[in-house]
C-alpha cells in the first residue's frame, strides 16, 4: 500500500506551472537592457531554459508517477538554486535591485532550496511508484 506524502500533488502541479510560465519570462529578462545583458544572455541559454525545460519533464514524470522523476526533480532544481543564486547575490550588490530581478530571483532560489529540501525525502524513493 502507498503512503500518502503531504503535498506531493500540489509541488508536482505546482512545478509544472511555474516551468511553463518561466519560460517567457526568462526571455523577458534577456529582452531587457545594459545592466547585466551579457549575464542574463548567458546565465539564460546556459542554465534557465534548461533548468525550465527539466522542470517541465520532471513535473510530467511526477504527475505519472514515475520514480525517476524525482531524480529529475532534484536535478532541475539544483540548476536553478546554481544559477540563480549566484545571479541574485551578484545583482543585489552591484545594482542594489531589492524590489526587481534580484529580489524574485532570490525570492526563486529560497522556494527552490524548500522544494530540494522536500524532495530529498527518503519516502518519495521509497513508496511504490512505476
Amino acid at each position: 500500500m502507498r503512503q500518502r506524502l503531504v503535498g506531493y500533488w500540489s509541488l508536482a502541479w505546482a512545478g509544472l506551472i511555474s516551468n511553463i510560465i518561466a519560460l517567457p519570462i526568462i526571455a523577458l529578462i534577456i529582452s531587457f537592457g545594459p545592466p547585466l545583458k551579457v549575464a542574463n544572455i548567458t546565465l539564460a541559454i546556459s542554465l534557465g531554459w534548461p533548468a525550465a525545460i527539466v522542470g517541465i519533464v520532471s513535473s510530467a514524470a511526477l504527475l505519472a508517477e514515475r520514480k525517476w522523476g524525482v531524480t529529475l526533480t532534484l536535478v532541475s532544481l539544483s540548476m536553478v538554486i546554481s544559477g540563480m543564486g549566484p545571479y541574485s547575490i551578484i545583482r543585489l550588490i552591484t545594482l542594489k535591485d531589492f524590489l526587481g530581478i534580484g529580489g524574485f530571483t532570490l525570492i526563486t532560489t529560497l522556494f527552490s532550496t524548500l522544494a530540494l529540501l522536500y524532495w530529498c525525502n527518503p519516502k518519495h524513493r521509497r513508496s511504490i511508484r512505476l
